[in-house]
């Protein structure tokens, strides 16, 4: 199993759950400028969008899209609870957690990161996102993960996403600005997912403490 990735990406949310699951992969950088790989293969090959995350299987199977990635890697070993059963109302709940980072904080995101091309959309989007991050807060007032008190693949999509406002590194990296300043449940559990064995793992890999 092969896992294509870029350091600080989207990606790192897979790589938590791979390190959570304690399943052995082959990492595979990829350059976004150049969209190459390691070895010099052409990226566009194995994804002709050109994005990351991209798991690899051993058969040359190929998922694409960190939401399905980290499910499917969660349903391999059930037993450890990274994502409810499926067909249980709890399922969609994690469903509904995953598509709303998808499309509100993922996506909310990416202006900051090209705020050159965005222009002054950006003053519009940041506190479109903010907001976001503040109803968030609201959610980890009373739990210490996203679907209660079970870390789940949900978190570790979240991390990857707050860490690009968050974490001085993946600031300077992404030049992205979010303010956190007031959000102490979600800084709480920001530091909490953070000291998780699989995030520092995670983490070192990437080259990103």
């Amino acid at each position: 199993m092969k896992l294509h990735y870029m350091p600080a990406a989207c990606s790192l949310s897979p790589h938590i759950v791979l390190n959570e699951l304690g399943i052995d992969v082959t990492l595979v950088k990829m350059d976004h400028k150049q969209h190459t790989t390691e070895s010099g293969d052409d990226y566009y090959r194995l994804n002709a969008l050109g994005y990351v995350p991209l798991l690899e299987l051993d058969d040359g199977t190929t998922l694409r899209e960190g939401p399905v990635i980290v499910q499917y890697l969660a349903d391999r070993k059930p037993e450890l609870g990274l994502a409810p059963v499926n067909g249980s109302m709890e399922r969609y709940r994690l469903q509904e957690w995953l598509n709303f980072l998808t499309s509100e904080i993922h996506k909310g995101f990416i202006p900051l990161l090209y705020a050159v091309l965005a222009g002054k959309y950006v003053d519009t989007a940041r506190p479109k996102l903010e907001k976001r991050f503040g109803w968030i807060d609201e959610q980890l007032a009373d739990r210490p993960y996203l679907m209660g008190d079970t870390f789940t693949v949900a978190d570790a999509y979240l991390f990857a996403l707050t860490g690009w406002g968050q974490a001085s590194w993946l600031k300077s990296y992404y030049k992205a600005d979010i303010h956190f300043d007031g959000l102490q449940h979600l800084k709480a559990w920001y530091e909490r997912v953070r000291e998780r064995p699989s995030v520092q793992k995670a983490l070192a890999a990437e080259g990103l403490q």
